[in-house]
């Protein structure tokens, strides 16, 4: 969220320093809060100025441009790995360990997708809940699996 203008931040102090109105008027007139002019006239007796702090700068990012590149590459020579199996193949190449959700965030900023093969096999855990399976109610393994691919048809039987 960006910072208050600095035109709004005078024109609220000027509001309060002219005392015809309470806080809760002047910040309803302003679209502003009342901890906001409270923090404004504090900062202003504090420092002198209304303007607001600088940018702190946040967190420093996990992944360097090199490791990146890195992930980049990953996603080339195996593009249907899943983000676990990439953190573990980026902590093999750089040493440099990673959450998935890290992971995550650097395939966005990559702009790659994690859109898998159609016809990788699907995952052999049964459901914890239970509540998807075949038509009928039976539940996992009893029902046949016809198909080792996403798509519609159905694929060779298994042995």
């Amino acid at each position: 969220m960006d910072a208050y203008s600095m035109d709004l931040r005078e024109r609220v102090a000027a509001a309060c320093d002219d005392g015809t109105e309470t806080r809760e008027e002047v910040a309803e007139r302003f679209g502003v809060s009342t901890s906001f002019i409270r923090k404004l006239l504090r900062r202003r007796r504090q420092s002198g100025s209304v303007a607001p702090k600088p940018h702190a700068g946040g967190v420093k990012p996990t992944l360097k441009p090199k490791d990146l590149k890195q992930v980049r590459t990953l996603v080339r020579q195996q593009p249907d790995a899943t983000l676990e199996e990439l953190c573990q193949r980026l902590a093999q190449r750089t040493g440099k360990s990673v959450r998935v959700w890290t992971m995550c965030r650097a395939l966005q900023a990559l702009d790659l997708s994690r859109k898998k093969s159609p016809c990788t096999p699907a995952n052999a855990t049964p459901p914890a809940s239970g509540g998807s399976g075949p038509p009928g109610g039976r539940r996992w393994p009893l029902w046949p699996r016809t198909s080792l691919c996403s798509w519609t048809r159905a694929g060779p039987p298994r042995a």
